[in-house]
C-alpha cells in the first residue's frame, strides 16, 4: 500500500550535479517529515537531509552548502538536488517518510534505495 520510489541516481563525475527524486503513495504526504539517508557498505544508513511538514530543513555537516532538499506537497515529491559532488558522496540513496503516531510512536517508511556514484 504505502510505496516510495526513488530515481534519478547514476554515475557522475566528480564536482558533477545530480537530482533525486521520490514519489510516495499511500500515505497523506503533507503530514509526513520527508528525508533522505545513504548508505554505503559495511556502514550505518545516515541522515542526509530531512524536511519536515513546515518545511524546516536540516543538513548533515558533511553536504551542507552542497545539497538542497525540498518538497512538492501537490505531486507527493521530495527531491535531493546534489552538487559539487565528491567520491565519498558515493553510495546507495534512500527515500524516508515519517510521522507521529496517536500512541506517540514514530512510523517510518522506506524506499528501495537509488545507487549514486561519483567518479574521481
Amino acid at each position: 500500500q504505502v510505496q516510495l520510489v526513488e530515481s534519478g541516481g547514476g554515475l557522475v563525475q566528480a564536482g558533477g550535479s545530480v537530482r533525486l527524486s521520490c514519489v510516495a503513495s499511500g500515505i497523506m504526504f503533507r503530514r509526513n517529515n520527508m528525508g533522505w539517508y545513504r548508505q554505503t557498505p559495511g556502514n550505518q544508513r545516515e541522515l542526509v537531509a530531512d524536511i519536515y511538514v513546515s518545511g524546516t530543513t536540516n543538513y548533515a555537516d558533511s553536504v551542507k552548502g552542497r545539497f538542497t532538499i525540498s518538497r512538492d506537497n501537490a505531486k507527493n515529491t521530495v527531491y535531493l538536488q546534489m552538487n559539487s559532488l565528491k567520491p565519498e558522496d558515493t553510495a546507495v540513496y534512500y527515500c524516508n517518510a515519517n510521522r507521529r503516531q496517536f500512541d506517540g510512536s514514530r512510523l517510518d517508511y522506506w524506499g528501495q534505495g537509488t545507487q549514486v556514484t561519483v567518479s574521481s
